[in-house]
């Protein structure tokens, strides 16, 4: 393909801007014929990056940066009110097992948070978006593992796409690329774990709103346990009334409140400190952890599941990247976050070391008198503001796996035209609002929680831990040694957490497992009938011998106007249009299929978003339109998206009458050529100060060997009164006058056709198929939104299409 596209762009390399297409000669034996539906017309190769806001200056990352600390870090920071009762749930027995808690809260912190996330992970996002699923799709990007088959040779020329396709001299990554992209195994491994990692981060959504409000509203003594909970309730439920107001408004409002708990946190360590024992700071020495396992052995062990609460939230920082951008975090972290709980830790452990009997209310008990209801109140709101983080997350990675056909259909409304990958998802809102009423109000208490917690926590980090380590080897190629020494150090630290949190399974750790099975059956069966059914419309596409019969068909009948039939497919005209025809046997003057497509990048830009062809004959004006959008991207309203179809339509009808000089064989299938990039489009409104290229396919039949053209003389043509005409088709002629009529079209109505097919399972299926197919998908699909308002398509003009695939 490669040898193609510099043949291509040798025989018809263009000038600079200032020469037209009509001063160069195309050399028409130089363009290579496309022996592939799957090659769409429009490609497009932008030189300029569409990033995001990790491209901000330095004003927008120190916002950021500010913004991130009342959004990315309350979780993390409000762990220090529980992490040393649930360490000692049975009291300290030893003053220097606090010296050993401490010394595994400092290099735990250290190491996961600081060393691995900040400085390694957070550099794996998918043009500026973390999480699981970003983790995935990067994976998608560089190998064939996605287990949809709809990739296509254009969406790898997406500035966003940034690919650098492994060398020949790159041995390893190519090898371990073909294993991915040749076992099925592999594939449904890496599909399996990635679920999973993204099941664990909703669950922390859950979890953490719960045990943080809980045990900051503990401070108030005086109450019952009942009235905490009670109030704990309706903290949660404010918090999660005022999600719809977005990310940016709340971590704007957040901010202030997180970095004055930072303040409070930091200072009374110190105060701590200082008055109690400095000796605590002995701490830093990584011996006292080795003493401590020797002296409590299986116990100490035990307590590891506590200890592992001071980085609850660590995942928070990557799923929540897309809010922000990097060195937003990079900088929020390290120069606020970081010092600030180590202090805290390290002034709790120096008042515990004059006090073990206080492990119980640590946090509490060492607060000065003075500040005591002032860090309360502030205690209180952290702890509410802590749920934020999670819950953005939550928010960012549904958004992610909708996209990629990972999850039933729900509105994601973005909150920030500021800041892209700010979103909030009302359905998903209501659900981990009800979920952390009936977490609180049953288990009651912030230990039980807490056996609960460290799973979710610990899991989604080993998930993380894999994934990237899959990165290192096939996208940054890093040295095998680095990759050797990051898994070994990160993995055996985190399956050492893990397999002491697993052991609480019986008190309390069971809930996020329960949590994550529940949401990887809705994801599995969704993403697997939405693949069947995409397979199946991919075999079953419109052949062009039914298109040679329909224009020969003289019962079909052209209406003035443009349809829009929607589908999945992208690698050709889908099955439900030749159901409509035998049902409605009526064409519009200009018809398009559109397809729109979700690609596992974050964002694609406007001026690459559109990919046409034209489906031959060329007089039917018929087209096949491919719409890319990112798992970040806003589908546009309805008046909107049309003007910039039309507009693109018209573009590509432009400059593919350049390219062909008008006259073409039709047998002639083409590769791209590149062409400077009109100033027509800026005009249109397409692409506003770009200066960059773009490349386009001419025409191609669908026949994919010895096409033959249809000659107008061959079919009938009647004139009719009611502006109706039948499916003869008008000569083509200048480009002008083909723009003219487009936009004539447009002006008599557009109507969308949205094909509203029955999935079912074979007669023949096994039974288990049949429940998952029929029922179980069928049951997710009737709860959930339907396409036409994920596509915000207009009910006044919208015709439904309905058909049965029997998968």
């Amino acid at each position: 393909m490669e040898d193609n596209r510099n043949a291509t762009e040798e025989g018809g390399e263009y000038g600079n801007e200032k020469k037209t297409m009509k001063e160069r000669k195309v050399s028409w034996a130089n363009l290579h014929r496309v022996d592939s539906l799957n090659m769409e017309a429009g490609r497009v190769s932008f030189s300029t990056s569409h990033g995001r806001n990790h491209h901000a200056d330095w004003r927008t990352t120190f916002i950021l940066a500010f913004q991130s600390i009342g959004v990315i870090y309350g979780d993390i920071g409000t762990s220090p009110l529980y992490v040393f009762a649930s360490t000692f749930p049975n009291g300290v027995e030893h003053k220097d097992d606090l010296l050993g808690v401490l010394s595994l809260i400092i290099y735990t912190i250290a190491l996961l948070p600081m060393l691995k996330y900040i400085f390694i992970v957070l550099w794996a996002n998918d043009n500026g978006d973390g999480g699981t699923f970003a983790l995935y799709s990067l994976i998608c990007r560089y190998a064939k593992v996605s287990l949809i088959p709809n990739q296509q040779p254009e969406d790898r020329e997406l500035s966003n796409y940034n690919l650098d396709i492994p060398s020949n001299q790159l041995k390893r990554a190519q090898k371990i690329r073909q294993k991915l992209e040749n076992s099925k195994t592999a594939k449904l491994l890496l599909f399996l774990v990635t679920i999973l990692g993204t099941s664990m981060v909703i669950g922390d959504g859950v979890l953490t709103p719960s045990i943080s409000v809980l045990s900051a509203v503990s401070g108030i003594q005086s109450l019952s346990n009942g009235a905490q909970v009670g109030i704990s309730v309706a903290i949660l439920v404010t918090l999660f009334a005022v999600q719809r107001f977005g990310t940016d408004k709340v971590g704007s409002s957040f901010a202030p409140i997180v970095l004055l708990w930072f303040s409070f946190i930091s200072g009374i360590g110190l105060y701590n400190l200082f008055k109690h024992d400095l000796g605590v700071l002995r701490a830093f020495n990584p011996k006292y952890i080795v003493d401590y396992f020797k002296r409590n052995g299986k116990q100490g062990w035990v307590s590891l599941g506590g200890v592992v609460l001071c980085i609850t939230g660590t995942e928070a920082m990557f799923a929540d990247l897309g809010h922000f951008n990097v060195r937003a975090v990079q900088i929020s972290f390290s120069t606020t976050v970081f010092p600030a709980i180590i202090l805290a830790y390290s002034g709790q452990a120096a008042y515990l070391y004059k006090h073990p009997d206080h492990v119980a209310k640590t946090f509490y008990d060492s607060i000065p008198d003075p500040v005591y209801w002032p860090t309360f109140v502030v205690a209180v709101a952290a702890a509410i503001i802590a749920s934020q983080a999670m819950i953005s997350g939550a928010y960012s990675i549904i958004s992610q796996s909708l996209s990629l056909g990972c999850f039933p259909r729900v509105k994601v409304i973005h909150t920030s035209s500021k800041y892209e990958g700010q979103v909030y998802i009302p359905e998903i809102n209501y659900v981990l609002m009800i979920a952390c009423v009936l977490v609180t109000a049953g288990f009651r208490s912030t230990t039980s929680i807490g056996n609960a917690y460290g799973i979710a926590v610990v899991a989604v980090m080993v998930v993380t831990t894999c994934m990237v380590t899959l990165i290192m080897l096939v996208i940054w190629k890093t040295s095998i040694w680095w990759i050797i020494l990051f898994f070994a150090v990160f993995g055996s630290i985190e399956l050492c957490y893990l397999s002491s949190v697993l052991y609480k399974f019986k008190q309390g750790g069971y809930l996020p497992l329960c949590f994550a099975l529940i949401l990887m059956l809705i994801m599995a069966i969704w993403h697997y009938v939405h693949k069947k059914s995409y397979t199946f419309e991919l075999e079953n596409k419109v052949s062009s011998e039914f298109l040679k019969d329909l224009a020969l068909n003289p019962n079909i009948t052209r209406v003035p106007g443009i349809g829009l039939l929607y589908s999945e497919l992208v690698q050709g005209i889908p099955p439900i249009f030749r159901h409509l025809i035998s049902t409605i046997p009526l064409v519009h003057s200009v018809l398009v299929f559109v397809s729109i497509k979700s690609l596992p990048i974050s964002k694609v830009a406007l001026a690459e978003r559109f990919l046409f062809r034209q489906v031959e004959p060329r007089e039917y004006r018929m087209f096949r339109c491919v719409v890319r959008y990112g798992y970040n991207d806003k589908i546009e309203e309805p008046v909107e998206f049309e003007r910039q179809l039309v507009e693109n339509l018209k573009e590509f009808i432009r400059q593919e009458h350049l390219l062909c000089g008008g006259t073409p064989s039709n047998e002639q299938q083409v590769e791209p050529v590149n062409i400077q990039h009109s100033s027509l489009l800026a005009k249109d409104g397409i692409v506003k100060g770009s200066s960059g290229s773009s490349r386009i396919h001419a025409a191609e039949p669908l026949q994919q060997s010895n096409p033959s053209r249809l000659s107008s003389g061959s079919i009938q043509s009647l004139n009719v009164v009611n502006t109706l005409s039948r499916m003869a088709p008008t000569p083509i002629q200048g480009v002008e006058e083909e723009i003219q009529f487009v936009q004539k079209a447009l002006e008599n109505g557009v109507v969308y056709l949205l094909g509203e097919t029955t999935i079912r399972a074979e007669p023949n299926s096994s039974f288990v198929k049949k429940i998952v197919v029929n029922y179980a998908y069928n049951f997710l699909r009737k709860n959930f939104r339907q396409g036409e308002n994920i596509l915000a398509v207009p009910h006044a003009r919208l015709l439904r299409v309905g058909m049965t695939y029997d998968i």
